[in-house]
């Protein structure tokens, strides 16, 4: 049944990136123009958007670790985390806060999905199975921050 999901999947990323080329050649918002200035230093125009990836970490299926392997897997992710940011891979991360099945967020400032799904593979905690991804496309302002 897995190979049939996972395949379903596949399938529906692919026809959502087709969607989100579409999308994308559309983001642009009318209206007044202030100038903005995104990571790379180039002019932005307000309102202009950009695809980027939610990742969901999900409790994964394998949590039986020794509360010292447990420790090493999450000091991994945690220094994985680290070195994504540092590339310029992951703008936004952390933890939920609360102890459901949802775990944490990322926000990948990648160009595609499988990029996305290449990135996550490196982290520890998910390559051992004690958390899983869900990755989704997402589209917000170009440039935008918390605040």
């Amino acid at each position: 049944m897995k190979p049939i999901v996972y395949t379903l999947l596949l399938i529906s990323v692919l026809l959502q990136a087709q969607e989100n080329k579409k999308l994308k050649e559309d983001a642009k918002v009318s209206g007044p123009v202030l100038l903005l200035k995104d990571k790379a230093k180039k002019e932005v125009k307000d309102g202009e958007m950009k695809q980027y990836f939610l990742v969901l970490l999900k409790r994964g299926p394998i949590r039986n670790q020794d509360s010292t392997t447990a420790a090493e897997l999450q000091k991994g992710h945690l220094a994985n985390i680290e070195r994504l940011y540092a590339e310029g891979k992951i703008d936004l991360a952390g933890p939920m806060g609360h102890d459901g099945d949802l775990r944490g967020i990322f926000v990948f400032n990648c160009d595609t999905y499988e990029e996305v799904l290449m990135h996550c593979s490196t982290d520890p905690a998910i390559k051992a199975g004690r958390l899983m991804v869900e990755i989704y496309p997402w589209w917000s302002a170009k440039g935008a921050k918390l605040r």
